[in-house]
């Protein structure tokens, strides 16, 4: 993988097109797909998100070396996972039962949410990320490296290289980078749990996902 890996984003909302635009301005080819009912796709993506390139899934899926999917959380099923065997995969996706409503399966279910969609296809590099903090504070608080109050985002996943490649992305788009460990760690980035949501610097957040691992138990 090169220095600067080719980003594919599935999903144009406002998260999605938020991260395209901090990624463009990094200097990485962005590629980025949406609801097919979305027939104005090219005209949201020129205004919303310059130098970002419209792409099919299915075309993401085979050109992009990093994947981020930013859809809402009850459409994930609708992503075609299987064809991301081998692929750097970032769940950015929540689980938001006022907005998807109860999903037994998920409520009832040990694991993570990034567990779960892992689970889809075992062949993919599933890391969780860019998920903790609201689409507005992506670009308003990204700053420089060493600036004194930088903020810091996390990545948890199971493939220590694929941990690394995001922590890397993280850095290029103006956030300090947190190592969380293992995908299940990933419970401590979900909405009603300690790092969502939160204003933190490297040093806080690791210490929230320090006693993580309990979170999934």
């Amino acid at each position: 993988m090169t220095n600067r890996p080719v980003i594919g984003i599935i999903g144009a909302g406002k998260v999605g097109t938020a991260l395209a635009r901090l990624f463009v301005a990094s200097g990485h080819q962005v590629l980025i797909a949406g609801s097919p009912r979305q027939t104005a796709l090219d005209l949201l993506v020129g205004v919303v998100a310059p130098g970002a390139v419209v792409a099919t899934p299915h075309e993401l899926a085979a050109r992009a070396d990093v994947i981020i999917v930013s859809v809402p959380f009850g459409k994930a099923a609708s992503v075609p996972w299987h064809e991301f065997d081998g692929r750097i995969v970032v769940d950015a996706m929540n689980y938001w039962p006022p907005v998807d409503g109860n999903i037994a399966e998920v409520d009832d279910d040990p694991r993570s949410t990034s567990e779960l969609n892992a689970a889809r296809n075992p062949r993919a590099r599933v890391v969780k990320s860019f998920n903790h903090l609201g689409y507005h504070e992506m670009e308003d608080d990204s700053l420089p490296p060493g600036a004194p109050l930088r903020r810091a985002l996390a990545v948890v996943g199971d493939d220590d290289e694929a941990r690394a490649v995001i922590a890397r992305l993280i850095d290029a788009i103006g956030f300090d980078a947190v190592d969380g460990g293992p995908l299940a760690n990933g419970r401590a980035l979900e909405p009603g749990h300690p790092a969502f949501g939160r204003e933190l610097s490297a040093t806080e957040l690791i210490g929230l996902l320090a006693p993580a691992a309990h979170l999934a138990a």
